[in-house]
């Protein structure tokens, strides 16, 4: 990708939908409703052969104090100076208003190459608009329907000249979704762990309640107000990307919207905020659930953390607001029971306390999202596995439900991210919860994999013998055959 593209203009002239259709997918978040975007998302578009990062911008309004829009249009403002490209919409329906001409001559200070676009513009309810829009001076102006995919050969023939100039200039696609799953390759030696770089960095979601700090934590992660904050619940909408550079680490960071209980989300824009969350989910190979230190452990927290297990995510619990705890030796002994407790599914899984207002407990979050990574990707040699099943068996024998034992013969590990691992005995379906729970909490202690989702699978091994399948399969006749020609015994 060559060059980057902001795209803005006023709230709901069709920016979202724009960006939906240069990047191929219903990535951003699309409303009648006006200042649905608030965040700047990037994404990898596309325009016949030409290859550029897209970035849609929140509605520039006409405030400048700290209120939410203010904030807002600052964020806007600051991608306009750092985009290469800026595409502005007006909406061909209403006209040229006196906000776009305001907003016509900022954009003329901050960016040498300044696209006018006139969206909506498809049929007569268009026309005058279109040509209103020759008097911001900007040049001749785009002819657009975004809804309708019009105007986009007009749109490459006006980018396909600026693309040579930015040829050297490269960024990452945010949504390349990373592998999970992954098959162990035969074989008993111990595979090494992936080592993020810049171009397959390592994927951070971050999740949790409204107001739980978490476009705070990211941008003081990435030490840059590049996400907008501040004291209103709710202000996040999309999920947005960031790739940085955290203490070494190429990361991908994806900012998600707070997740209430679903008995409280009503409208239609929350409820696709929330599955838009879900997606950064899947899309991730750590999940660091943000708590509150005020409020922590409330059931819609195990409810997000219970998710990321489920869904195989290594997962990282991290409590913030750390800065306003006065009794902090007690609060972490508190938290850790209460984790312990209410999260067994992750026991052993990294507890940190973190202040995304003041920076303290980053670097042992850095340190625990690696640990996590690493042990997510974590192989075991078969033989190492069948000895510690051994010792395990004799320690505590299986079961025998209706008098029947279960015989454990043989463990084998088939993949990682997370590890999955294969368990073939007699009657598997016989096998009780209980054991298995034992068997998965023996895994975590004994090769050093807490808080990771462990995959435990029990099969049933079947008739193994070579010779009585043989002999099942012979046809009758060679198998006359076989017995005159065998010789006689003594």
């Amino acid at each position: 990708m060559s060059f980057t593209l902001a795209i803005v203009g006023r709230p709901n002239v069709g920016k979202s939908t724009l960006f939906n259709r240069l990047v191929g997918r219903k990535l951003a978040l699309v409303d009648d409703q006006p200042g649905v975007t608030r965040d700047l998302r990037e994404g990898a578009g596309k325009l016949a052969d030409l290859r550029f990062t897209v970035i849609d911008t929140a509605g520039l309004e006409d405030a400048t104090d700290d209120s939410l829009q203010g904030r807002m249009r600052r964020l806007t403002e600051r991608a306009v100076g750092l985009a290469d490209v800026c595409l502005f919409l007006i909406d061909g329906r209403q006209g040229v208003t006196a906000t776009d001409q305001v907003f016509a001559e900022i954009l003329r200070k901050k960016n040498a190459h300044v696209i006018l676009g006139v969206n909506k513009a498809e049929g007569k309810a268009g026309e005058s608009g279109f040509l209103e829009a020759y008097a911001l001076g900007l040049g001749e102006p785009l002819r657009l329907s975004a809804e309708h995919g019009e105007g986009m050969d007009d749109l490459y023939r006006v980018l396909q000249p600026l693309a040579d100039a930015f040829a050297e200039r490269a960024r990452l696609d945010p949504d390349e979704a990373p592998e999970v799953d992954v098959d162990v390759p035969e074989g008993d030696d111990e595979g090494a762990v992936p080592v993020p770089t810049k171009g397959r960095p390592l994927q951070i979601a971050v999740i949790g309640r409204p107001n739980a700090g978490k476009s705070t934590l990211i941008n003081r992660i990435i030490g840059e107000d590049r996400l907008l904050t501040g004291p209103e619940a709710g202000i996040t909408r999309d999920a947005i990307s960031v790739a940085s550079d955290w203490m070494g680490t190429p990361v991908r960071i994806f900012d998600t919207a707070g997740m209430r209980k679903r008995a409280k989300i009503s409208e239609k824009l929350e409820k696709m905020s929330v599955s838009d969350g879900i997606r950064a989910v899947r899309f991730a190979e750590v999940v660091v659930v943000l708590l509150d230190v005020e409020i922590p452990f409330e059931t819609q927290d195990l409810r997000l953390a219970d998710f990321a297990e489920t869904e195989g995510r290594a997962v990282v619990i991290a409590v913030n607001k750390w800065d306003l705890e006065d009794e902090k030796q007690g609060k972490l002994v508190e938290l850790k029971e209460m984790f312990d407790r209410l999260l067994p599914q992750l026991r052993g899984a990294p507890l940190i306390t973190v202040s995304a207002l003041t920076g303290r407990g980053l670097d042992r979050l850095h340190d625990a999202i690696l640990q996590a990574h690493a042990v997510w990707n974590r192989r075991i040699g078969t033989s190492k596995l069948n000895q510690w099943l051994n010792l395990m068996t004799e320690a505590h024998p299986p079961p025998a439900p209706g008098g029947r034992r279960i015989r454990l013969r043989y463990a084998t590990q088939v993949k990682t991210r997370p590890p999955g691992f294969i368990l073939m005995c007699s009657h598997p379906e016989d096998m009780p919860d209980s054991y298995r729970r034992y068997l998965v909490n023996g895994l975590r202690t004994d090769f050093d994999m807490p808080g990771t989702p462990i995959r435990l699978t029990f099969r049933s091994q079947g008739d193994k013998n070579p010779f009585r399948v043989r002999k099942f399969h012979t046809p009758s006749r060679l198998r006359k055959h076989t017995e005159r020609s065998d010789p006689k015994p003594d």
